[in-house]
């Protein structure tokens, strides 16, 4: 069983889909929190975090941090999207990490597609 583990419902996107993901941290030590972040390779654009847990985010942010306080379980739900358009397939490596004391101590990495 890995320390954390990231899940993304479903790996082929397009742009404006919500997209969905969990996060299971398994990791028996003390932490702070989890950060999840995606990059789109072959691109400077960003993926925009939209929810976690079902609290709504405000502010468009690119890099989410869940405090370990906020997660239930060790677990948290997120959905995020994809607001530009492309015309070329892209593939996404969204990566979640394990942070205590501003330092990572487990990561796991999904790749999914987004396709124009």
């Amino acid at each position: 069983m890995k320390d954390i583990e990231i899940k993304i419902e479903n790996l082929t996107f397009r742009r404006s889909e919500i997209i969905k993901g969990k996060i299971q941290v398994n990791y028996s030590g003390r932490y702070d929190g989890v950060v999840v972040n995606a990059q789109i390779l072959g691109s400077n654009q960003l993926i925009i975090y939209r929810s976690y847990n079902n609290k709504s985010i405000s502010q468009n942010l690119s890099r989410l941090f869940i405090n370990k306080n906020d997660m239930p379980q060790d677990l948290v739900e997120f959905t995020a999207s994809i607001e530009f358009e492309t015309k070329e397939v892209h593939e996404i490596k969204f990566r979640a990490s394990i942070i205590q004391e501003h330092k990572e101590i487990e990561s796991d990495v999904v790749f999914g597609r987004l396709m124009p």
